[in-house]
């Protein structure tokens, strides 16, 4: 097995800065800009804004995204800077590998592996929910072997998501074809999923009942950070945009910019979207699954109701196919490392794509979402962004001080240093201790499983540990 202490070698990221890699440098600051919008801005955007006024926060609930993005923020800055610095494929698992060594990036990427299948998962299986009640309001109605009730497989009297399986799998058939393929279509799917929300805000803000903000603090200040916790998880995603790192004109200015514009828009859309929503409908009546229709609805403006359903449906197509575009390139990264086996590494000599990853990653996930509860997977999206979230963050720390990385052109740099990077850390293990005590245990049987994988292929396969021999 080796020496102990080679479990924590790090990785010399320079060997991988200056040699071709073989990944296309196809995207523009722009690309990241709209992927990171289509990772972070989903059907939540419709729901999460009238269960939290409802539930915590009353009018206030736009102060709840407010402290939830500025948490974000403080963790979009290390990642950029960690971007900008080492702009490889991978992520926060490759800036861990560099700071902290091999066993913590196992473990992280391991985690962040479960983040993006179940991310994929969960909202595969909302698409296939919204696709059905879109097509029924219409009048349609899919053949009885395609109609199990999303996210039911697994329970009794459930069946198999045909639909969500199949999203899924479309989503995997893109990316093969290109990141520039990919990347066009996710442009133009964002910008209509902008144009539903600022229609509706368009509409409604003319419905603005001024009564309707009082009590501003029906919950108390407490309340509004409970709202926060919940309207923390609405700007996750934002993550994803580093792994293209490879893939990026000019890496070391536009990935700051793609990260950090991508998180203000989503946050400005949020922000606002809630402002309205609590100033046309009392937050006592929020308490539903489809608030923002609700909405539309007490204005008598039911024509727009269908208009939301698909932005709904448009926006959950962009998280899929950026959430899985992560995923992907994180097996890449992996990989590349020896810690997976190789044929996860291997490009299409056209495309430049991972293209066996891709399938492996779009069949595994599709199954995932035909077969397992949407309760159960959404909550284990949660724990693997952020750990990944916390490291990153302390990982700024040991950046700065590592003699390495001096030597490195960074274009971008976090401010307040090192207060804002050590804030962000202890922010995110605050947010860890509030998740429910299933995530833990189940995160735990998925680690184990990862040192069962490590101990059994990467260790002996680490591509870094032959270098250093």
């Amino acid at each position: 097995m080796g020496r102990p202490h080679q479990l924590f070698i790090k990785k010399q990221v320079q060997t991988d800065l200056y040699k071709k890699t073989g990944l296309e440098k196809t995207l523009t600051a722009f690309s990241l800009i709209t992927m990171g919008i289509g990772a972070i801005v989903g059907s939540g955007i419709f729901i999460t804004p009238g269960l939290i006024a409802a539930n915590y926060t009353g009018p206030s609930v736009m102060l709840s995204y407010l402290i939830a993005v500025v948490v974000c923020a403080m963790a979009a800055l290390c990642y950029s800077e960690f971007s900008s610095t080492i702009p490889l494929a991978g992520s926060a698992y490759t800036y861990v590998y560099a700071v902290f060594g091999e066993f913590a990036a196992w473990i992280l990427g391991w985690a962040l592996i479960s983040e993006y299948l179940f991310a994929v998962s969960s909202v595969a299986v909302s698409w296939s929910s919204y696709f059905q009640n879109l097509l029924n309001g219409f009048g349609l109605k899919l053949p009885p072997f395609l109609q199990a009730a999303a996210g039911t497989a697994g329970v009794k009297g459930g069946g198999i998501d045909i639909v969500a399986l199949a999203i899924t799998m479309i989503v995997a058939w893109l990316l093969s074809k290109g990141i520039r393929e990919s990347a066009r279509i996710n442009n133009i799917m964002v910008i209509v999923k902008i144009l539903v929300i600022l229609l509706f805000i368009g509409i409604a803000v003319f419905y603005v009942k001024p009564a309707n903000y009082n009590p501003f603090l029906p919950f108390g200040t407490q309340g509004i950070f409970k709202g926060a916790a919940v309207a923390f998880y609405a700007y996750i995603g934002f993550d994803a945009v580093s792994t293209a790192s490879e893939e990026v004109k000019n890496p070391k200015r536009n990935m700051p910019i793609g990260i950090i514009s991508s998180l203000l828009v989503a946050a400005v859309l949020y922000i606002s979207l809630s402002a309205v929503l609590v100033g046309v409908v009392h937050y006592t009546k929020l308490n539903v699954a489809d608030p923002v229709a609700l909405a539309l609805t007490l204005i008598h403006q039911n024509w727009a109701s269908g208009v939301i359903s698909l932005g709904a449906i448009v926006g959950m197509t962009t998280v899929l196919i950026v959430m899985s575009y992560g995923g992907t390139r994180l097996l890449f990264a992996i990989s590349r490392d020896g810690l997976l086996p190789k044929p996860l590494m291997k490009l299409n000599p056209k495309t430049h794509v991972p293209v066996a990853n891709t399938w492996i990653f779009g069949v595994i996930a599709s199954i995932f979402a035909a077969v397992i509860p949407i309760d159960k997977i959404a909550e284990l999206v949660n724990i693997g962004t952020l750990s990944a979230f916390a490291m990153v963050s302390l990982g700024i720390v040991f950046l700065r001080h590592d003699e390495r990385f001096k030597k490195l052109d960074t274009s971008f740099k976090v401010p307040w240093y090192p207060f804002l990077p050590i804030a962000s850390f202890l922010a995110c293990l605050y947010l860890m201790t509030q998740l429910q005590p299933f995530t833990w245990e189940a995160f735990g049987v998925w680690v184990v499983l990862g040192l069962i994988v490590y101990a059994a292929y990467g260790y002996r396969h680490s591509r870094v540990r032959e270098l250093a021999d």
